[in-house]
């Protein structure tokens, strides 16, 4: 993917960027069942020069409430500039945290967080008194004085061989892409959400080791190890150069041809693997989200299905996909700190009978080669850079209209599944019973997937026929499923969260928004990636997606790109509403 932010401009910014400081702790007193309580950690997580920033974590410790709110006051003068996961307001020097819609309630003894970043003229004095819900929360510690350079000496011992932790999401902050966050940032509007942890691609050789415009990999973590602090922080890569790679698609063709597994090996897998294992690096949670849109590609594009490509048939021939994604887990979980999610596609992908069962096979399979085991998979993914419904609320797949089930509707197409949710779970539990760990965990990428706005749907549709039932009442409002590229209408979805539901680790925003899927015309470059028709807004449609038109957006630039159309597209769609 380019990126245009200079390497050394954002090197220079990211070295004034300081490790986790001063924390003040506020506990409320309790005194019987129904009296109010609560406990507000704030911690200066990282300052520089006029600036910091700060994350807050809120316990009730009273009785359960459906929306919070939390206040204090500043002595010094400091003003926030920007928030996430809370909606952050102030006046002269008293501060007001209001709750959002996905994280209000808090039950007896519950806790969430929010962060802001602010400013300071010198003195950034930690506040002496909370309040929660009016409830003043008293006794505040003594803050200590944050640091204003970042550490010189990183951790030097990782963690012993076999102690990673059931979820690295838990307990933990996310790295914030420098890259990303300053496009987003220069958006109009996009300073609300530029603070969101995304990933970083490695989708050439030449990003292990970064371009003169463009942060490598070693960039990326020693930024990471600066924003740690003294807690917990996930760093995520996508791993992402399979040879002959995406074989049903043009638009994220590689530049890796479909013999070239050992250059797969040896100039790609291996240098992240080193880098990946230095000992500088063992105290970041490292999330590798390994190979979209590969290994399903071998069961659902392939002869025998209406659907086969050429290019597919070659891979599955070859074999080097299921070689390529052994090798990238044995390598990588085999290095104490890493966590390996594979790629699962999507429930428009893969929820039909005939594709479920055979891509779980697929899957373990691949994990199985090159010396592998089903130990190096810590989970798996699904929804990665694309468009479906996290939950469809005003129809369930048991439903039916005038005793059409639902199943039979033109959208849902006999599919299983309604939505990311129910298949990421039920994934999960397939995956569970041919042989994966019993505590595996799915994530799934939220990136994309709110469709909000004014067209969002309030109740089900019509019940005239089950297809005005299904389509006035769906969320996702691609024409198609099969639609994937630069679509019109979506929506940034859920904010990255962990353990969000049954069996998840964590919503997460892959997919960096704003970032092109493909472009809309032929455009030469030397990444290897083509023109798809799926990108161009006037294309008819394949079988692939129903002979649908595309429902892309016009003049996106190659995939990886930044496009600015696309991101106010996002901000004006999401849901939860910005």
């Amino acid at each position: 993917m380019s990126r245009t932010v200079p390497r050394t401009a954002l090197l220079a910014a990211l070295s004034l960027v300081t490790a986790a400081g001063a924390t003040a702790t506020a506990f409320g007193t309790t005194s019987g069942a129904t009296a109010a309580g609560c406990k507000v950690e704030y911690q200066i997580s990282n300052q520089w020069n006029n600036g910091f920033g700060a994350n807050v974590v809120v316990t009730n410790t009273g009785d359960p409430v459906a929306s919070w709110t939390v206040e204090w006051s500043y002595a010094d003068g400091q003003k926030v500039t920007q928030g996430w996961n809370a909606t952050i307001t102030q006046s002269g020097a008293a501060v007001t945290a209001q709750s959002m819609s996905y994280n209000g309630s808090l039950a007896t003894g519950g806790s969430t967080s929010f962060g802001f970043n602010g400013s300071h003229t010198g003195t950034n004095t930690v506040p002496a008194t909370f309040k929660l819900n009016g409830v003043t929360c008293n006794g505040a510690t003594d803050p200590t004085t944050p640091p204003t350079t970042p550490p010189t000496t990183p951790p030097t011992t990782p963690p012993p061989s076999g102690g990673k932790v059931d979820n690295p999401y838990a307990g933990a902050k996310v790295y914030v892409n420098p890259e990303w966050s300053a496009r987003a940032a220069a958006e109009p509007g996009g300073t609300r959400v530029s603070n969101q942890p995304t990933a970083v691609w490695l989708d050439r050789i030449a990003l292990v080791t970064g371009t003169s415009g463009t942060m490598g990999l070693r960039d990326h973590l020693n930024a990471a190890l600066t924003q740690k602090g003294s807690g917990e922080l996930v760093v995520q890569l996508v791993i992402y150069n399979l040879p002959g790679r995406d074989c049903s698609a043009l638009a994220s063709n590689g530049e890796l041809g479909p013999t070239e597994i050992d250059r797969y090996k040896t100039q790609y897998i291996d240098p992240i693997a080193a880098i990946l294992a230095d000992p500088k690096y063992a105290a970041l949670r490292i999330v590798t989200t390994v190979e979209i849109d590969s290994l399903p590609n071998l069961v659902t594009n392939v002869s025998g299905r209406p659907t086969a490509t050429a290019n597919c048939d070659v891979m599955k021939a070859n074999g080097n996909y299921i070689k390529g994604v052994g090798y990238a887990l044995n390598k990588l979980g085999s290095i104490a700190n890493v966590y390996n999610y594979v790629d699962a596609g999507h429930h428009g992908w893969l929820g039909w009978d005939d594709n479920f069962g055979a891509s779980a096979e697929m899957f373990k399979q691949a994990a199985t080669a090159e010396g592998s085991t089903l130990s190096n998979v810590h989970g798996f993914i699904v929804n990665t850079a694309n468009y479906s419904a996290l939950k469809e609320d005003h129809f369930k797949i048991d439903d039916s209209v005038n005793g059409t089930s639902v199943r039979q509707s033109k959208w849902v197409d006999w599919n299983r599944y309604t939505d990311e949710l129910s298949y990421a779970q039920a994934m999960r539990a397939k995956l569970v019973s041919l042989g994966f760990d019993a505590n595996l965990g799915m994530l799934i990428d939220t990136s994309r997937n709110g469709w909000g706005g004014t067209a969002r749907p309030t109740g089900p549709g019509a019940s005239t026929s089950v297809d005005t039932y299904v389509n006035g009442g769906r969320y996702d409002r691609r024409i198609h499923l099969g639609n994937w590229c630069n679509q019109s209408g979506a929506g940034l979805g859920e904010r990255p969260q962990a353990a969000p539901a049954a069996g998840i680790d964590a919503y997460v925003w892959i997919k960096p928004p704003g970032e092109s899927d493909g472009a809309s015309k032929e455009i030469p470059n030397n990444e290897g990636k083509g023109f798809d028709r799926m990108c161009d807004p006037t294309y008819t449609g394949n079988v692939r997606n129903g002979n649908s038109m595309s429902g892309s957006l016009p003049n996106a630039p190659l995939a990886g790109q930044w496009f600015s159309a696309q991101f106010q597209e996002l901000l004006k769609n999401a849901h939860p509403a910005l």
